[in-house]
């Protein structure tokens, strides 16, 4: 055999062995180690509930530990800025969109890029949000409760989870031309314990908070933000079905991965976790706290979040929110 006629047969027999290239440009499998999920919120929160649950499920799909972080404080600052700092591809963030959405409107400067070092990967949850009275002020709807504040202007107060919520439940008063007082608070357990004890009249927070008052008779909640009656309290009607559907708006959450993070690896982990909402005990728990499951694509909860952005943005512009130096 000549040496020409050899080489051919070398040279066949190695293209016949190597991988090809779209072999070698497949996502190489994740996770090799065990994740962090970082968390906003202290344990014992929903957020925390729910990162809990996916995360139980992810570790036993992904065999491998998936170790939920809290890293509460300053409206998801300390969580964002510890996540992006870890520069780890195996670490993710559960948190709602409010990173993106209402930080840049409450601050002019922020120790992270709220366009680029949050790669939307799934919705998890949503949260149901209620508007709520203490049952000592004989409000028995949203309607009532529009008419109430038009009769007794100024004489009202209010007040409404940190984030979205404060946002939309604000846009809500000023388009609905209410003069009603908003009332700050550091430690919002002790706001949900005074409207208990009818000191503050309207609150706009997740049902689940104020659940236990609700079953002690001192709290009616009014209508849920949602856009379906909440399964846990399902005699309590949407806003929309109340009559008003500027108050309709979504309070959810949702997994994030790290700055130019594989659409491909995003799209699978996504996967995952909607395999993992599918769960009829994570669908249980969480709809005993007052969540529901929601999951979904990287683009969808792309489109969520930029839905939410125009929406926070467009009301801290009605009401004259100015961005902290």
């Amino acid at each position: 055999m000549n040496t020409s006629i050899r080489l051919a047969i070398v040279t066949l027999g190695l293209a016949l062995i190597a991988p090809s290239g779209h072999a070698q440009a497949q996502t190489p499998i994740w996770p090799q180690r065990p994740v962090r999920l970082m968390v906003p919120f202290g344990a014992g929160s929903a957020t925390d509930l729910t990162a809990r649950l996916f995360a139980e499920r992810l570790s036993i799909r992904w065999a491998q530990p998936v170790l939920v972080e809290n890293r509460p404080g300053a409206d998801s600052i300390v969580a964002v800025n510890a996540f992006v700092a870890s520069h780890d591809d195996h670490t993710l963030l559960y948190s709602a969109p409010g990173p993106i959405t209402v930080n840049p409107v409450l601050y002019s400067k922020l120790p992270y890029d709220p366009a680029h070092d949050l790669a939307p990967i799934s919705l998890g949850s949503e949260v149901f949000v209620t508007v709520a009275v203490p049952t000592s002020l004989n409000v028995k709807s949203l309607a009532d409760l529009v008419t109430r504040a038009r009769a007794e202007p100024g004489k009202l107060n209010w007040v409404a989870t940190p984030g979205v919520v404060y946002f939309m439940f604000a846009g809500f008063v000023k388009s609905a031309g209410l003069d009603m007082v908003q009332v700050p608070y550091k430690d919002f357990t002790q706001a949900i314990n005074d409207l208990a004890e009818g000191r503050i009249q309207v609150t706009a927070t997740s049902l689940a908070v104020v659940r236990p008052h609700v079953q002690a008779g001192k709290v009616l909640p009014l209508a849920v933000t949602s856009r379906a009656r909440a399964h846990a309290s399902p005699d309590v009607p949407t806003a929309a079905e109340a009559g008003f559907p500027a108050l309709s708006f979504g309070a959810f959450g949702g997994f994030f991965g790290w700055r130019d993070m594989p659409l491909a690896l995003r799209e699978r982990i996504a996967a995952d976790i909607r395999a993992a909402g599918m769960d009829p005990d994570v669908v249980a728990k969480l709809a005993a706290a007052g969540v529901g499951v929601r999951t979904s694509t990287p683009a969808e909860f792309a489109a969520a979040i930029e839905d939410e952005r125009a929406k926070v943005a467009a009301v801290a512009q009605a009401v004259g929110t100015k961005p902290q130096p």
